[in-house]
């Protein structure tokens, strides 16, 4: 067998960074996983000084539970899978970034979230949390869509559901939309209605319309007909998305995000059938990918 290059007291680290929050994993030389962390959004194009703090944070709280100190992070190889890093210049603004670790190896989130979801091996992936977006990789074809950010694109996602919400509930407090069980849900979670809802989502988050996607989940659950048009629009884009990744034949696919499984729900019963369940989350691709990568950099 072939003796690897990296020496087997070699602590690892993998980061996936999303638009709501920041996960990290702690593995040692073993690979066992010594310590794991969260912190707060981490999408590096819509605030580059958020995502690097939360990157600090979530593998601080890593190193703690495993015992060791935010100062030993010079003692760690780091693999990040970072939302908004498929943006040239937000990618190029990352990697840039003096970091405290032993060394860094930098991916986008859907890139991780694939190599996770199916354990190292080609496939597809979709992501329906907070943004949404499609990968794939088979042979050598690879197959982005979407990732293209919010309110640009993201169909289908958390914060997308939550626009058409907004957008649904002034239509009709102009008179101008149908009546809607998400005018007084929608109130509820804002502590705001009418033109107030203006003023309450002025300089909002990506997240902040993500949260109000549960009201439109709870209204089409109680047949709704404008919650349930905006969750079938949202569903048939992303069955739409899956088609366009199977064009390229990858073995297998998996949807992962904090929304995916009730999009499941609504999206074609063909298309789900296929799908396979994730192997590991994202932040384990991350991981995978800063072994894989800082093996061949010594070697």
């Amino acid at each position: 067998m072939e003796k690897s290059p990296v020496p087997g007291d070699t602590l690892f680290m993998g980061v996936d960074g999303g638009g709501t929050k920041c996960r990290a994993v702690l593995v040692d030389g073993q690979k066992n996983v010594i310590g794991l962390g969260e912190g707060g959004a981490c999408n590096a194009y819509q605030s580059f000084d958020k995502a690097i703090d939360s990157i600090l944070v979530a593998s601080e709280k890593a190193l703690m539970e495993a015992g060791l100190k935010a100062g030993d992070r010079d003692k760690v190889v780091v693999g990040m899978g970072l939302a908004g890093v498929n943006i040239p210049d937000v990618y190029t603004r990352v990697w840039n970034w003096q970091h405290p670790f032993k060394a860094r190896f930098l991916m986008t989130d859907l890139h991780a979230a694939c190599v996770a979801a199916h354990g190292g091996s080609e496939g597809a992936v979709i992501v329906a949390g907070t943004g949404s977006c499609g990968f794939a990789q088979a042979g050598d074809r690879v197959l982005k869509l979407g990732a293209h950010g919010f309110p640009f694109g993201d169909k289908g996602s958390g914060a997308w559901i939550g626009l058409q919400a907004l957008q649904a509930v002034l239509l009709n407090f102009d008179d101008l939309g149908k009546p809607t069980m998400l005018t007084e849900l929608i109130a509820t979670a804002l502590k705001a209605e009418g033109l107030d809802i203006i003023e309450r989502m002025h300089n909002a988050r990506t997240g902040d319309y993500a949260s109000l996607a549960p009201a439109v989940f709870t209204a089409a659950e109680a047949g709704d007909p404008v919650a349930i048009a905006i969750l079938r629009e949202g569903a048939d884009y992303l069955s739409d998305l899956a088609d366009r990744l199977w064009s390229i034949n990858p073995p297998r696919m998996s949807m992962l995000g904090g929304i995916s499984h009730k999009m499941k729900d609504w999206m074609r019963n063909d298309i789900i059938e296929r799908m396979s369940p994730a192997l590991q989350q994202p932040e384990h691709g991350a991981l995978f990918y800063a072994m894989q990568e800082y093996a061949q950099s010594i070697a």
